[in-house]
């Protein structure tokens, strides 16, 4: 189990280019899963990730 610093920084690599692929969507679900189901970061990443599926999702880079 990663710790929430641990995957807040591979967050943040993992969308920083700006590129969004299905890959990169599961890295980021894989990701969610270290977190405890109680932290805080684990529900705004969850968010985001919603967020970032709207967003980006019908364009997104298989």
């Amino acid at each position: 189990m990663l710790t929430e610093s641990e995957v807040s920084r591979s967050w943040t690599k993992l969308f920083k280019s700006g590129i969004f692929t299905e890959v990169s969507f599961e890295k980021a679900e894989a990701l969610l899963e270290e977190l405890r189901p109680t932290s805080p970061l684990r529900h705004r990443l969850t968010s985001e990730l919603e967020e970032l599926r709207q967003l980006h999702g019908e364009r997104v880079e298989a």
